[in-house]
């Protein structure tokens, strides 16, 4: 798993951000989340147990809990949303289908087989160099788009390794658990370590660091995740930012159905709003 791929520069996916403020307080969150009495969270078959510690694990299954739970978590079927540089792509969480459009690009795309058809303008380009660069790319694209979206549902996947780290603040000096996520042969990207700060006050997720190399002393960056909301049954946080550099994720939409045809269209869609 990555948050910044390499690989997006050789296509053109560089980050075109937009500045967002932390709306939210832990009052509202609490308000409008879906919270577990008790929460189970069953970590995902291959998550490192025994690497892992009991502490980290805890953590891990009260931000389940404050995001709506697992049960929830599961039972969500559609996410939609916008990424940087105008990328916008529809998740089909059930089967695997997943719809990706950039200006007049379009690739729908199955993770399961990965295989799909890719369109420029509305004609087909699935045959052509173009078309199979662009196939070949789909699924590190979801990967590293759909991390930085619901990275916090995440923490007890297959491959995890999940270690508390110890008590730290945020930037605006909050107290905050702070998580390590390392990870064993999984992902596109396995040689990556993340920290993430879990607040106190809400048990939510609020900020993250990346780490390029597991042993790299210093993050590549660290960021906000923040201003959440609630979408179907689920809570999903939109503000990237850091104290220097705006960025948010948009348009986010969870649906458990969606128009017929929109996962196969050959053009750029109409985007998504969530259920009610």
């Amino acid at each position: 798993m990555k948050a910044f791929c390499p690989f997006l520069r050789t296509v053109g996916l560089s980050m075109v951000i937009a500045f967002s403020l932390y709306t939210m307080s832990c009052q509202r969150i609490r308000e409008v989340a879906t919270i577990s009495a008790t929460p189970a969270y069953p970590a995902g078959q291959g998550f490192d147990l025994a690497g892992s510690d009991e502490r980290a694990i805890a953590i891990a299954d009260t931000v389940m809990a404050r995001m709506g739970g697992y049960q929830n978590w599961q039972n969500t079927r559609y996410l939609a949303w916008s990424f940087f540089r105008g990328q916008y792509q529809i998740w089909d969480k059930y089967t695997g289908d997943f719809h990706w459009e950039q200006d007049s690009l379009v690739a729908n795309y199955n993770l399961l087989t990965r295989t799909g058809k890719a369109y420029k303008s509305g004609k087909e380009i699935t045959d052509t160099p173009g078309g199979q660069e662009l196939l070949e790319k789909m699924y590190p694209v979801w990967v590293n788009n759909s991390w930085w979206l619901i990275m916090p549902f995440k923490l007890k996947d297959s491959g995890v390794t999940l270690t508390y780290r110890g008590l730290g603040t945020t930037f605006e000096n909050e107290p905050a658990d702070i998580l390590q996520m390392t990870f064993k042969d999984v992902g596109v990207t396995p040689e990556n370590r993340y920290e993430i700060r879990v607040l106190r006050s809400s048990g939510l997720v609020h900020e993250w660091s990346y780490f390029a190399k597991a042993d790299d002393p210093q993050p590549t960056f660290r960021r906000r995740w923040s201003d959440y909301a609630q979408h179907g049954n689920i809570l999903l946080a939109s503000d990237r930012s850091d104290p220097t550099k705006p960025a948010r994720i948009t348009d986010i939409a969870v649906r458990q159905t969606v128009p017929v045809g929109i996962m196969d269209s050959p053009v750029p869609v109409q985007k998504l709003k969530s259920s009610l």
